[in-house]
Parts: C-alpha cells; structure tokens; sequence
C-alpha cells in the first residue's frame, strides 16, 4: 500500500467505510467458490444489479457446480439467458465451463495467469475471481473503482485512453492493503456504487470529502474524464412471420453479430424505414418465398436499445403459397415458441401478439 499522506489515508477510510457503513447487500458477496464468483461477474457484465440478481440466482439453481453447467446443452442455457443481452457472454461462459472441466478435470483454476486464459474473461474478471475466491494480490478496475480514484486523487487522465488505464490500474494496486485485496475491492466497489455514484453522488455526508479532490475543486460533475463519444447506429429490421398449418418458419442467427445463436424469423434488413410491401419485393424475400404473396397484417413498430445501435422491427405476417426453405429455416409448432431462446424484442411481439397460442 502507498505510504504518502493522501493515499495512506484513503485505504484505511475506505476499510473503516466499509466495516462500520457499508450496507450493500447481494447474494455472491462474500462467497469464496470461485465459479460462483465467475458466474456473478459474467452476468454482471454491462447489467444492473438489480436484474443480475434474479438471473444469478436461476443458473445458480439450474447449475450448482461448473460440470452441471459445462454439460448443459447449449440451446438450454440460451433459453435461461434470455432477456440478459449481450449474448457472447453466455458463448464465451459455456466455452469455458467446458475449458474448465476439459483441461483443469472441472477444478476453476487458483492463480492469475490461468484465470486469465479462460474464455472470455478479461483482467478485471480475473482479478475479481483471485481476489475474492483467493485473496490474492490483485486490484479490480471497473467504472466504479475508476470514478472514485478519479474523483478523490482528482486525476483527469481519460479512463478509455491507454495511458488513463494505465495509470488506474497501476494506482488501484498501489492501494491494496496487505493480504486484504478481496475486503478492499468490495468496499471500494461498492464505494462507488451506494456513494460515489455517476448521478447525484452523495458528498454532504462522504466519509472522503475532507481530502476528496472533485469535491474541494467542485469537480464532481466533470470526473471522470473519457476521451471517445459513443457512437450508435440506426437499423430497421422487417420480419417475416411465416405461418402454415399452426406453425411458424424460424431460423438461428449465425453470423457474428448481434443475438448470435438466438431465433428469429425472416429477416430482411434496409438502411432506413420503407413501406411494408417493399418487403415483397426484395431479393432476400423472394429468395425464400418465390411465389405470389400477400401481407395478411403489419405490426406496429417494435424499438430495443441496444448500447450501441437501435433496432427497430416491424412485423409482416403472411400465409405463403410457396417457400424455399434452405438449410438454415425451419417450420416450428407455435406452442413450441416458448422453449426456444429468441431476443426480447421478438418475445415482446409474441407476448403482445399471443402468437404461440394462435
């Protein structure tokens, strides 16, 4: 741990915080099984708390240990992600259950380096995964530990440049106190969650606002800095609910983008909105459907935000004359909808539509 007046000062705060203040309260904190930690961290990734929660505590039910999960077929574990987003973290958890359980015989790995090596997991998950199952000496840098340390220290390097994430992670290890680091990642994690927060943190009452930096230079609202501005694009998805004889032509997304390995039905992507029956006339559409068509109805307009696109679908529902299915279509009983993984915004137009009861 740093000696210097203002970081020597700040860990033992931080821990005292903690100790006597801290109040947050979730199911993984505290546990010392590492794949149950991973797990956390997997699901946590780019998701609130508050819906983490409910989805840690099904795999956990559905999957006790990592050879459970590692066995599970993969069309089963989709099915219970759905509606968490950011599917590549569910591929990238299966690829290393099985990494897990058929290179290290299904015992989670207990150094750095190793964790590091798994499938998907980056420097902060490992390191969360040797600090809290391990108590090794390693600092977990994620947006709440990157904001209090701007804030406090006043630091106006860009978190998103290399330089800025080097200088975080180098003063995060700095701070760690000896043979504490699962204690200190919590607290400081948790620091920035309940106090140090992005919106409104709550600095009348911060036990760090003596020697805090943002808050003596009325910063709070500026740090931390980011040098990139997010850029979101727009796309306009038109599907195709093909229906005959009670059942619905569906497909599994294959390419690597979004909602890889979920369902769909025939897609037909434009650049920007066009009137329904357009549809009709590409060749992506009759390619599938070469016959004589006819739009039965028009849904109204579906929107799911995604961090860096927006989708917007509108739905066709058609009775085709003739259709070409290929090798990537497939004709499903509607009751049988409900058991296949599909993206939220296509569950809500089922939902909302009653389709798998149609």
């Amino acid at each position: 741990m740093i000696k210097g007046s203002k970081e020597g000062w700040f860990t033992p705060k931080l821990l005292e915080w903690h100790k006597s203040e801290n109040q947050r309260s979730m199911p993984w904190k505290g546990e010392k099984d590492p794949y149950k930690i991973w797990l956390s961290e997997v699901i946590l990734q780019q998701t609130r708390v508050e819906q983490g929660t409910a989805y840690y505590l099904k795999f956990i039910s559905h999957y006790p240990n990592i050879q459970l999960l590692a066995a599970a077929p993969d069309d089963e574990v989709f099915k219970l992600w759905e509606g968490l987003g950011y599917y590549s973290r569910c591929r990238n958890l299966l690829a290393a259950a099985r990494q897990i359980v058929g290179e290290h015989r299904g015992v989670f790995p207990n150094d750095y380096p190793t964790i590091l090596s798994l499938k998907g997991v980056g420097p902060y998950t490992a390191a969360a995964i040797a600090s809290f199952a391990f108590n090794l000496p390693h600092a977990v840098v994620d947006g709440n530990v990157n904001r209090v340390l701007s804030r406090f220290f006043g630091i106006r390097t860009a978190i998103d440049s290399t330089k800025g994430k080097q200088e975080f992670a180098g003063l995060a290890t700095a701070l760690l106190p000896d043979k504490k680091s699962a204690i200190y990642n919590q607290a400081i994690m948790d620091f920035g969650a309940t106090v140090c927060k992005p919106q409104l943190p709550i600095c009348d009452i911060c036990c760090m606002q003596p020697n805090c930096v943002a808050y003596q230079k009325n910063l709070v609202r500026i740090l931390p800095f980011k040098e990139k501005k997010l850029i979101k694009r727009e796309r306009w998805f038109y599907y195709i609910l093909a229906e005959k004889k009670g059942c619905c032509l569906i497909q599994k997304r294959q390419s690597k983008d979004i909602w890889q390995h979920l369902h769909e039905f025939v897609l037909v992507e434009t650049p920007a909105p066009v009137e329904p029956n357009s549809i009709l006339e590409t060749a992506d559409f009759k390619e599938i459907f070469p016959g004589t068509n006819k739009i039965v109805s028009v849904s109204g307009n579906y929107r799911q935000q995604l961090t860096h696109q927006t989708i917007h679908a509108v739905f066709l529902r058609i009775k085709p004359s003739r259709v070409f299915v290929g090798n990537h279509f497939f004709w499903v009983e509607k009751p049988v909808l409900g058991k296949l993984a599909f993206p939220r915004l296509i569950n809500h137009f089922l939902e909302k539509e009653n389709v798998r009861k149609k």
